[in-house]
């Protein structure tokens, strides 16, 4: 009973976890297929073009948002932000979730744009002090962009209840576990199984042939 790809957003202020949850889902589930953000930032050490990111100059990136080819973008920090559609059109007829790790305006431009097709995962850190430990223990930003992630924080928690599921990671294994519950209910909702509808025919087919 094939069903159409479902849209799985997951959205937290930086340094909540999203990033790390989105792999391990990836690694649990390898049917999943990850969105990769085109984005007009320069790479951070480590990053490879095509997998973390799409590295793009913002003449290239504007000239793809006008031509419709970005199903959401958003600028962030001064730079660009968004989900090339081309591949992410092609998962959902092919049956495959596709994962998003973007934020709130991005998750919002999703849902107008693909509504029904959507999952939307909040997930919320466990104090704002440990927000703060976890941006720093990554030794790749300043104090000042550090002061900017935080006081971005605070608008990003702020749209918490837009989304379908709110998680708190205090946790990595406990988050992990929680969003693979979500995963698997979605997948088995009756509107999302197309086939249903025939396979309970035949079965109603087989009483009458009884």
């Amino acid at each position: 009973m094939k069903r159409k790809g479902l849209l799985i957003i997951l959205s937290s202020p930086s340094g909540a976890g999203k990033s790390t949850l989105a792999r391990r889902l990836m690694a649990w589930d390898e049917t999943l297929s990850f969105s990769v953000s085109a984005t007009t930032r320069p790479p951070r050490p480590g990053e490879t073009d095509g997998k973390d990111y799409s590295f793009k100059a913002r003449p290239e990136f504007e000239a793809m948002v006008a031509a419709g080819e970005m199903l959401e973008h958003a600028e962030v920090f001064g730079q660009l932000y968004g989900s090339p559609r081309a591949a992410i059109t092609q998962a959902m007829q092919e049956g495959r979730d596709t994962l998003f790790d973007i934020d709130w305006q991005g998750g919002q431009q999703i849902k107008q744009a693909m509504a029904g097709d959507v999952v939307s995962i909040f997930i919320l850190p466990p104090s704002i002090a440990e927000l703060e430990r976890r941006l720093r223990s990554r030794g790749q930003d300043s104090d000042a962009v550090i002061a900017g992630r935080m006081a971005k924080s605070q608008a990003e928690i702020s749209h918490w209840a837009e989304y379908d599921y709110v998680l708190v990671n205090r946790d990595l294994d406990e988050a992990e576990a929680e969003l693979k519950t979500i995963l698997r209910a979605e997948r088995m909702r009756r509107d999302r199984q197309p086939g249903l509808t025939d396979f309970v025919r035949g079965l109603n087919r087989e009483f009458d042939e009884r």
